[in-house]
C-alpha cells in the first residue's frame, strides 16, 4: 500500500467515477485502475461496486476512507513542516464560511494570505456553520467562520469570538412599519417570517428572540440562501430576522432595528489537534484584527 494508490481510491470515492478520478489526477485511467485494483488484491477486499453506468463504496471501502484520508493529510502535514522548519509556509489552506459572514472580509484575507504566501493552495467553502464545524473535525477544512447564537458552545473545536451582532428585522419597502426608527417583535410576530430551515444554528438565533419574549410566529419559506431570503422579502412574501451587519448589505429591503432582539457571534474555529503551518499563519493574520477578543 502506498499513498498514491490511496490518493486514488480516494478521488474514485470522491468523484464516483474512474475517468474523472484519473483526470484529477493527472494519470490515465487505466493505470489509475491497475492501481487500484493492485490495492484491493493486496488488501483481500474489494473497494468499489463497478457497473457500467455507476461506481461506489462497498463496505470495505467505506472502513478504508477515513484511514486514507488520514494518511495523506498526515504526509501533506509532513511536507509542510519540514518547508515551515526552513521558514517557507507550503501546503493547503482549505476554508469555509458561512454565506452571511460579517466580520471579517474573507475574500480580502485570503487575497492578502496569498500574496503572502504564494505556496499555499487555498480553497473556499461555504455551508452552514454544523456543516463547516462537522468539517473541521473531519480535517476536510482547517479553518471556518460561523456564526451561533449567543452562549452556544462549539465542542471539540478551538475558537475565536469576532464579533457579537444584534438580529434586526428584514421589511419590503412599502411595508407599514418600514420607516420605524426601531421595532419590538410583538409588531411583526403576526407576519409570515422568511427564515433559515428549522433546526439549522441560524434559525435557533431568530427562534430564540421569540421564545424569550414568549411568542410564537409563523415560518412561511424555509430558505438556505441569504439572498434569495432577501428576494422574497422584497417582494412582499414576508419579513426576516438577520444579523445587522450583514442584513444592511442586502438590496431592496429596509433594515431596521429591534428593541427585544437576541444576538449571532462570529467565530473563527480550527482543530484542537494542531493546525499546519498555513492554517496557523491563516489564524495569526486573522487575528491580528481581533486582538481584544479572547479565545477559547
Amino acid at each position: 500500500m502506498d499513498l498514491q494508490q490511496l490518493r486514488y481510491v480516494v478521488a474514485v470515492a470522491e468523484l464516483g467515477n474512474f475517468t474523472r478520478a484519473a483526470e484529477r489526477c493527472f494519470v490515465v485511467q487505466s493505470a489509475l485502475s491497475h492501481q487500484v485494483a493492485k490495492l484491493e488484491r493486496e488488501l483481500g477486499a474489494r473497494l468499489f461496486h463497478r457497473t457500467s453506468r455507476s461506481v461506489a463504496l462497498t463496505q470495505a471501502g467505506t472502513a478504508l476512507l477515513p484511514a486514507a484520508r488520514e494518511c495523506l493529510a498526515a504526509a501533506e502535514r509532513a511536507r509542510a513542516e519540514v518547508y515551515a522548519a526552513s521558514g517557507e509556509v507550503r501546503g493547503r489552506l482549505a476554508v469555509g464560511m458561512i454565506p452571511t459572514a460579517a466580520a471579517a472580509d474573507v475574500p480580502a484575507l485570503l487575497r492578502a494570505f496569498r500574496q503572502e504566501h504564494p505556496r499555499v493552495r487555498i480553497s473556499l467553502l461555504t455551508s452552514g456553520s454544523d456543516d463547516l464545524a462537522d468539517q473541521v473535525r473531519a480535517g476536510a477544512l482547517d479553518v471556518a467562520f460561523l456564526g451561533l447564537a449567543e452562549d452556544v458552545e462549539i465542542p471539540g473545536l478551538n475558537s475565536r469570538p469576532l464579533a457579537r451582532d444584534p438580529l434586526a428585522a428584514l421589511l419590503p419597502p412599502d411595508h407599514r412599519l418600514s420607516t420605524r426608527k426601531r421595532i419590538r417583535l410583538e409588531t411583526i410576530v403576526a407576519e409570515d417570517f422568511v427564515d433559515f430551515p428549522a433546526g439549522t444554528t441560524g434559525r435557533v438565533q431568530a427562534d430564540r428572540a421569540f421564545l424569550a419574549a414568549g411568542l410564537e410566529r409563523t415560518v412561511a419559506f424555509e430558505i438556505t440562501d441569504p439572498q434569495i431570503m432577501a428576494r422574497l422579502v422584497t417582494e412582499g412574501l414576508g419579513v426576516a430576522l438577520l444579523a445587522s451587519s450583514y442584513a444592511v448589505r442586502l438590496p431592496g429591503v429596509v433594515v431596521i432595528p429591534v428593541v427585544n432582539t437576541s444576538y449571532r457571534v462570529e467565530h473563527l474555529i480550527w482543530s484542537r489537534l494542531g493546525p499546519t503551518p498555513a492554517a496557523e499563519a491563516f489564524i495569526a493574520r486573522v487575528s491580528t484584527g481581533f486582538e481584544s477578543t479572547p479565545a477559547s
